[in-house]
């Protein structure tokens, strides 16, 4: 029948970081885990975006326990801070990787990274490079966020970073197909070591999120119209909290939407484009990634 928040069991106990927190799904998937007794952290840029979010969330569970993490994943710097801060918490259970750009006019990250890919990718591959190791003794389970918008990507290595051109929906594509490779890498990584952590992918289909705030203008026209038709940021957090939390799921799989070309609905297994599983676009990706951020995980 697929996953929805009502499968969402009791979370008391376990500490979940999650990226990009404040809005859309990063929200509804902080919202949801804390209405189940989840203790969340989360990690955004803004104290006060994180701050108002938190107010919203206690509406839905007044005794929440929640904190916020000054994280920019558009600056290395801050995501070095931030995982010194979260490689002091007792216990990381689940580490959500969720923050994201859509389609924005280029922009550089701090580091001269193309946006997109530098907010969605290099961001994302420092923090859990950088905390790796309390990952791995912990035991979490790392979530990273794709989208269907993989099956079109393709990761150009000659121009990662958009400087001999830019076409925002084709380098949003490269981005998540950047996701889906790092993560089913990452845990194939992970299961060669002596180490219960695992890492999952997940997708939200057609989601009603801020993050078609640069859409072209006659699709925001539209989108009122399509609204019945595809998730809303609850519905579309489904298959996160599927990956963050259900006993039946397992690294290395991708799960989304189950209806309408996983567009919308229930969550379930998700297909997973076979360019996402070449291993010398992985093996690429992870030596680039090193050589970009500076970073080098301990696998």
């Amino acid at each position: 029948m697929g996953f929805t928040e009502q499968n969402l069991g009791n979370q008391s106990g376990k500490t979940f970081a999650i990226t990009g927190a404040n809005t859309g799904l990063g929200f509804q998937t902080a919202r949801a885990l804390a209405m189940k007794g989840g203790r969340v952290i989360l990690m955004c840029r803004s104290e006060a975006l994180a701050r108002g979010a938190m107010d919203a969330i206690r509406k839905h569970a007044p005794t929440a326990d929640l904190k916020f993490v000054a994280l920019d994943l558009a600056d290395l710097d801050s995501v070095a801070a931030a995982a010194d801060v979260l490689s002091r918490e007792p216990k990381i259970d689940v580490l959500i990787n969720n923050a994201g750009l859509m389609v924005p006019p280029l922009q550089r990250t701090r580091q001269g990274f193309e946006s997109q890919m530098g907010v969605n990718h290099f961001g994302h591959f420092a923090l859990t490079g950088r905390l790796l190791p309390k990952l791995m003794a912990d035991g979490t389970r790392i979530v990273v966020l794709s989208s269907n918008a993989h099956k079109m990507g393709f990761i150009n290595f000659e121009d990662i970073n958009a400087h001999t051109h830019y076409d925002a929906f084709k380098q949003y594509g490269s981005s998540k197909l950047a996701n889906l490779v790092f993560s089913l890498d990452l845990n194939a990584r992970l299961a060669t070591l002596d180490t219960k952590a695992i890492c999952v992918a997940a997708h939200p289909g057609l989601a009603d999120t801020e993050l078609s705030r640069y859409l072209p203008k006659w699709v925001r026209i539209f989108l009122p119209v399509l609204r019945p038709l595809v998730n809303s940021a609850a519905s579309g957090a489904w298959p996160t909290l599927l990956a963050a939390t259900d006993e039946r799921a397992r690294g290395g799989e991708y799960y989304g939407p189950s209806r309408r070309g996983e567009s919308a609905g229930p969550a379930t297994r998700a297909h997973i484009d076979q360019r996402a599983k070449n291993p010398d676009v992985a093996k690429r990706l992870w030596d680039l990634s090193i050589e970009m951020t500076k970073v080098k995980p301990l696998l």
